[in-house]
């Protein structure tokens, strides 16, 4: 558990914030037993990272948040990226991280102690303009091919959900926008804001109305590490109820992300 020392309200900009925490040595152990914070980014989430394009410094609410918590646990963050949460999750069989930006998943929450989530996203289709599919329910027939991610969220969500559809797996999300394109497939599954991007200005696709899911973004902690998974825990919390999270999404360019509600 943290004990405040000295604290005012958040400052608006994120960083501001000068407090002091104590952070029980046992927690600290837990979450970077190496002597640093070893935190997973997954820039094939534009929405939670991306990198400046001008520097190639990673940025967003992700990498906010990782930093934070590495200033209250006093210890260095190294920030490990990868392009896909996929490869994310498979890279905790190695223990390469210690900590993780990952949507929750039950396929997932095998290996990974979750937070509850601090932000909310939407999982939803792209498909050419002159598509029969009108809305979300049409798209689970024979003959549809879907590209996904692989082992993304919407992957797994996916894989669970449609029961005539097929689904075709790519390495990583942006290649299944390439790979939607290059040969003619009939939907491409993934999160909102990059696929409305992806589609704007384009006058042959189609963003669909709605949502096939709600995408739970949260941090996660290996599954033994439960004093570090509780401390977590409270940590996304505050983040959440101070306006550190909001304040980062909108930083980052994306304010139509939503911050998630406090835990039940």
């Amino acid at each position: 558990m943290v004990k405040v020392l000295a604290c005012l309200a958040w400052l608006p900009l994120l960083g501001a914030c000068t407090t002091s925490f104590i952070v029980r040595t046992d927690v600290v152990n837990d979450l970077a037993p190496t002597g640093k914070l070893r935190v997973a980014i997954n820039f094939g989430n534009s929405v939670l990272a991306q990198k400046d394009p001008a520097t190639g410094e990673p940025r967003g609410v992700s990498v906010d948040l990782a930093r934070e918590l590495g200033r209250r646990l006093a210890v260095p963050v190294e920030l490990i990226g990868y392009d896909a949460a996929g490869k994310v999750f498979d890279a905790l069989k190695t223990g390469a991280w210690d900590i993780a930006f990952l949507a929750i998943d039950p396929a997932r929450a095998t290996g990974i102690a979750f937070t509850a989530p601090y932000v909310v996203i939407e999982g939803t289709y792209v498909v050419p303009s002159d598509s029969p599919l009108r809305s979300i329910g049409d798209v689970d027939r024979e003959g549809v091919r879907v590209a996904v991610g692989n082992k993304s969220a919407y992957d797994l969500y996916l894989t669970r959900t449609l029961k005539r559809a097929q689904l075709i797996r790519v390495p990583t999300s942006p290649a299944a926008i390439d790979i939607f394109l290059k040969d003619k497939l009939e939907v491409v599954a993934g999160v909102k804001q990059p696929l409305v991007e992806f589609a704007k200005g384009n006058p042959k696709l189609r963003v669909m109305d709605g949502r096939f899911m709600a995408i739970e973004q949260a941090m996660g902690t290996p599954k033994s590490r439960e004093t570090g998974a509780r401390y977590l825990r409270e940590f996304v919390e505050e983040m959440k109820a101070s306006g550190f999270v909001a304040a980062g999404l909108q930083r980052s360019g994306q304010p139509d992300a939503t911050v998630a509600p406090p835990a039940k």
